[in-house]
């Protein structure tokens, strides 16, 4: 549902997690970046780290340190092998997690994967004023989490609220 606000365009960072992509074959983090690109934000950063708890949260940490990167959002390390520590990396770093977002993912999912969407542990939080996504490493599941939940709260003219409106209070004290 719109409304008259203006689209206001952000600033979004890709961070794809995976022992074995480049950007060359990099399926996933190339359909986040065509989506954020085509909705009309832009590409703030985009890189590829090893499945290595370390590794992701320095990227991330750097990236939410960085006043220029309004949301983050990964791809990959979401599962549940040893490799997959996603979620591990991120959970320290968030001020505030928003728990519908792995919920609907795995609703969304169920659509079109059954019950393979329980072995996604997709998550969404705030760090240090930054939005932050982390969504399973298959481009099906770029795209389904981009069109069904991303898109439409990153667009300031979604109603009746969305949260890309609340960027300028993150950081509210």
């Amino acid at each position: 549902m719109a409304t008259t606000r203006e689209f206001i365009p952000l600033s979004i960072a890709v961070l794809t997690i995976s022992d074995s992509r480049s950007l060359a074959d990099d399926t996933s983090g190339q359909v986040l970046e065509d989506k954020l690109k085509e909705a009309g934000h832009g590409l703030g950063d985009r890189q590829i780290v090893r499945d290595d708890i370390y590794q992701i949260r320095a990227t991330i940490s750097a990236w939410i340190a960085d006043p220029n990167i309004d949301v983050v959002i990964t791809t990959g390390g979401t599962g549940v092998t040893g490799r997959d520590g996603t979620p591990e990396a991120i959970e320290v770093l968030l001020d505030k997690t928003i728990e519908g977002f792995g919920e609907l993912f795995r609703m969304v999912s169920w659509e079109e994967i059954r019950t393979s969407s329980i072995q996604s542990r997709a998550l969404a939080g705030v760090a240090n004023g930054t939005y932050i996504f982390c969504l399973p490493g298959s481009s099906g599941a770029c795209r389904t989490g981009w069109d069904k939940l991303i898109r439409e709260q990153l667009d300031h003219r979604t109603a009746p609220c969305n949260l890309a409106m609340l960027i300028p209070r993150l950081l509210e004290k």
